[in-house]
């Protein structure tokens, strides 16, 4: 289990295995078991091999072997029965050669029922082993090599055509297929593009079509990566994983193949971010460096996004937890010299109303020459949750030309935009313009705007107005024995609890929570559950902020606005 290693203090195996089996069912196995667990762990029991083997503790990794015998040696018989018991759906004859052998098998008897179960599922492998001092690691990938999915197991793979239509494209098809799976950008010599050959042959200096963009790539030199280490290739087959540089159109996630087969692999799936951040430059005018920043560390890591808010007019980073963010804010400094900072976001709330209400406003201006004349007659009222502003006009009569209802319009709209109970858009009102008056020489254009703007502020302020706060919804998925502690948390922060659903050893937690109680909440989280929960959100609607934390956004919202006016001044 993930952070569960033989050489802690109180580990029991078994009862690892146990939860194992508890959340993925009795497909699991363990293939190697600790023999002394705790600090100081350095023997381990091989299952498939019989073999007990024992690590130097220095953390070279060297190992010796010697068969297992007495009391180990009936363990793994009986570990063997077990074994074939669960894999016979896939080699019934091992069971006969079990019994027919004196209820013992060697690896290479064990390997090839061993591997099927694996592709099909049927046989989840455990292992015993510490990464740390280097126990068990090479017998757990020689394992992977042995019995782990090859491309030959692998034979068909799914891809849509120009249609889009779901079609089966096979290994040993003369075609080729080639996912670029990740990019990075490479200093002084441009983007280093990875990809894996799922089909066909790639060459140096070959033409593919790329059916993600639509356009033509030709590869320079072919390499092999061994970290920092590039070896030239001349050819890579199926399975192969390569690596080329300054491809002109290709980026993350595209496909290529060859020309006029025109296949599209599924686009990988990646998670969703979970934490975010508001970026403060601390230089001005650096603007254009953070966006080419971001643009190449998002291509290179798409498990990030980046957006201007013009709600809350913040740049916000989006990642998968604080440490997340903070590399991204250091490679910014590092690799394109843009010193940023993290503060917490704003909260996009909205202003809206609770009852009807009417204005009359007139605007009148003479200052030599000709002047500025516009009465506006409006009448307000709140419409249905995420139905935006709804404007209309019923006039009647000859009171006001209608060519000014634009103008009236115009000025509604720019208060919206800006705000007035706390300077958050407006949203989710209806609005009327019934009557008016009008000069036939001092009224224009922007005398109705201005009439038009004071008075859907004023009918806006005497319609009890109030705000509207971002809801998310939030799946968290937990160990039960963390669930009271989870479900508290959430109360706690306004949220309300609307199901929970059981998950094998783990419980599934559905709320809502205002989008303001989720800062840092990924944090907390982790605290709370020792970081073994997890937890996605996605927007779900806008609803009304109690009244007792109105009046504290309110007067911080003021706050922001006269600082950012100052500023601009």
């Amino acid at each position: 289990m993930p952070g569960d290693t033989p050489d802690k203090e109180n580990t029991h195996f078994d009862d690892l295995v146990e939860e194992a089996r508890e959340h993925f069912g009795p497909k699991v196995f363990p293939l190697s078991l600790p023999l002394n667990p705790g600090p100081g762990f350095n023997r381990l029991l091989d299952v498939m091999r019989s073999e007990v083997v024992t690590y130097a503790k220095d953390g070279s990794g060297k190992f010796t072997e010697e068969p297992a015998t007495g009391p180990l040696l009936l363990k793994v018989r009986e570990l063997h029965k077990q074994l074939i018991e669960l894999i016979a759906e896939s080699d019934d004859s091992l069971m006969t050669r079990f019994f027919e052998e004196g209820g013992t098998l060697t690896e290479e008897e064990l390997r090839c029922g061993v591997h099927a179960a694996i592709q099909r599922g049927q046989l989840v492998p455990l292992f015993a082993a510490s990464a740390e001092t280097d126990i068990g690691i090479a017998r757990l990938l020689d394992i992977i090599a042995k019995y782990g999915s090859s491309p030959v197991d692998r034979a068909c793979l799914s891809v849509c055509d120009v249609s889009g239509a779901t079609v089966e494209t096979r290994l040993d098809r003369p075609e080729t297929v080639v996912h670029v799976f990740k990019t990075l950008a490479e200093p002084h010599v441009g983007e280093l593009s990875f990809f894996r050959v799922c089909s066909g042959t790639v060459t140096a200096n070959m033409e593919l079509y790329n059916a993600s963009r639509k356009s033509t790539e030709r590869l320079g030199q072919l390499h092999l990566a061994n970290g920092k280490t590039r070896t030239p290739i001349a050819r890579l087959c199926p399975g192969d994983i390569g690596c080329v540089l300054k491809l002109k159109d290709t980026h993350t996630g595209n496909t290529l193949c060859s020309p006029g087969l025109a296949v599209e692999l599924p686009k990988i799936d990646y998670p969703k971010p979970k934490v975010h951040a508001a970026i403060v430059l601390r230089s001005r005018g650096e603007e254009d460096k953070l966006a080419h920043g971001l643009g190449t560390l998002h291509e290179e890591d798409p498990t990030f996004s980046h957006r201007y808010d013009t709600e809350v007019r913040q740049h916000i980073l989006s990642g998968q937890g604080d440490m997340h963010l903070q590399v991204i804010v250091e490679r910014l400094k590092r690799r394109f010299n843009v010193a940023v900072d993290l503060v917490e976001p704003r909260i996009p709330y909205w202003d809206t109303v609770h009852s009807r209400s009417e204005a009359k406003y007139r605007h009148k201006k003479q200052s030599g020459g000709s002047g500025q004349f516009a009465e506006v007659w409006m009448r307000l009222e709140p419409s249905p949750r995420d139905s935006g502003i709804e404007f209309t006009e019923s006039l009647v009569g000859q009171n006001v030309d209608r060519v000014y209802v634009s103008s009236v319009e115009k000025g509604v709209r720019t208060a919206c935009n800006e705000g007035i109970l706390a300077h958050f858009n407006v949203t989710d009102v209806k609005v009327e313009f019934y009557d008016g008056k009008m000069h036939a020489v001092d009224s224009n254009d922007v005398s109705f705007q201005v009439a038009g703007y004071w008075a859907f502020k004023e009918a806006f302020n005497n319609a009890r107005p109030c705000l509207l706060e971002p809801v998310y919804t939030v799946e968290v998925q937990v160990p039960e024995e963390f669930i009271g502690a989870v479900m508290g948390d959430i109360s706690g922060r306004r949220g309300r609890i609307v199901g929970v659903e059981s998950d094998g050893a783990f419980q599934l937690v559905k709320a809502v929570i205002p989008q303001k109680e989720l800062a840092k909440y990924a944090t907390v989280l982790r605290a709370l559950t020792g970081g073994r929960a997890n937890h996605t959100e996605a927007f779900a609607c806008y609803q009304e902020l109690p009244a007792e934390h109105e009046k504290a956004v309110v007067e911080e919202r003021q706050r922001q606005h006269a600082a950012e006016h100052n500023a601009h001044h």
